[in-house]
C-alpha cells in the first residue's frame, strides 16, 4: 500500500537518500543553492520541495522520480535503487555499483580539466583513468566513487553508463566531443566547457583521482589497456562479463591501492 505523500514524507525520503549517498545537509544546500537551515526544514517536513529542486536532487543523488513519488517509504533501499552506507559498518561492503550521476559528471569534468588537453587522452584513456580511480578508491575505502559498472572487453574494462552520460553532457553544453587522430588512429576527445564543481567530491575522492592522473594520464591508450589486462579484476572476469568490485581486494603489486600489512600488524 502506497504511503501518503505529505511534506513530512518527502522530507523523510530526502533525508534517507542524502544519508545513503553520504551527503551532508550542507552538500544538499549547495546543490539546491539554498541555506542549510532550509534543508533542515525540508527534511523535517516544514518546507516544501519545488519541482525544479526535486529534479536537481534526482540528478545529483541518482534516483528515479517515478520511484520517489510512488513507492512506499518503508522500503526505499529496494524501490529507490540506492546504496546503503558501508563505511561505518565493520565487515560489510556494498559491492553493487549504482551510478552517482551528479558526482560522476563533475569527476569527468575535473579529469578533462586536468588532462583533456593532452594529445594522448582520448576516450579510451579517459575510460581507463576512470576505471583505476573507481577500483583504487573501492579497494582503499570500501565504497564506490562514481558507482559505474565495468564490463570486461578485449581492450580492457569499459564503463557501461558513461558514454550515455557524456552524450547528455554534450547536449547540455558541458563539453565538446571532437573526432581526431592520434598516431594515425581514430580518436574521440572531450573538451570541458564548464568547470567542475569540486564541492561534489570529498578530499579523499579528489586525492584518489589526482593520484591516478599523476600515475597514468601520460600513458597511451595501448599502454593503459595492456596494463589493465594484468590487473586482477580484469584477469579474474570472463570476457563480456561485469567486473566485480570485490576482486580489487585480490590485487597484487603493483596494482594494490591499499597497504594491508599496516592495517593488520603482527601481535
Amino acid at each position: 500500500m502506497a504511503s501518503k505523500f505529505t511534506s513530512k514524507e518527502i522530507g523523510r525520503r530526502v533525508q534517507t537518500l542524502r544519508k545513503q549517498r553520504g551527503y551532508s545537509q550542507e552538500d544538499v544546500a549547495n546543490i539546491l543553492k539554498i541555506p542549510r537551515s532550509s534543508v533542515a526544514q525540508l527534511e523535517g517536513g516544514k518546507r516544501n520541495l519545488s519541482v525544479l529542486e526535486l529534479l536537481s536532487l534526482s540528478d545529483y543523488l541518482g534516483f528515479s522520480l517515478e520511484a520517489f513519488v510512488t513507492h512506499p517509504y518503508e522500503q526505499p533501499e529496494t524501490n529507490l535503487q540506492v546504496s546503503e552506507p558501508t563505511k561505518e559498518v565493520v565487515g560489510i561492503r556494498n559491492s553493487h555499483p549504482d551510478l552517482r550521476l551528479g558526482k560522476t559528471r563533475n569527476i569527468l569534468l575535473y579529469v578533462m580539466e586536468r588532462c583533456g588537453g593532452k594529445p594522448n587522452v582520448g576516450e579510451t584513456v579517459l575510460y581507463k583513468l576512470l576505471y583505476f580511480a573507481d577500483f583504487n578508491y573501492y579497494e582503499r575505502y570500501e565504497d564506490h566513487l562514481t558507482g559505474a559498472t565495468y564490463r570486461k572487453l578485449s581492450f580492457g574494462p569499459v564503463p557501461q553508463q558513461i558514454d550515455q552520460l557524456l552524450q547528455t553532457m554534450e547536449a547540455q553544453g558541458l563539453l565538446k566531443r571532437i573526432k581526431t587522430k592520434y598516431h594515425g588512429f581514430p580518436q574521440t576527445r572531450y573538451i570541458p566547457l564548464r568547470k567542475a564543481d569540486l564541492t561534489m567530491m570529498t578530499a579523499a575522492e579528489k586525492e584518489m583521482i589526482d593520484q591516478v592522473l599523476v600515475q597514468f594520464s601520460d600513458w597511451t591508450a595501448a599502454s593503459l589497456s595492456e596494463y589493465s589486462h594484468r590487473d586482477m579484476p580484469w584477469r579474474a572476469t570472463e570476457e563480456g562479463d561485469i567486473i566485480d568490485y570485490e576482486l580489487a581486494f585480490y590485487r597484487e603489486a603493483p596494482f594494490r591501492a591499499r597497504t594491508y600489512e599496516e592495517e593488520n600488524p603482527v601481535e
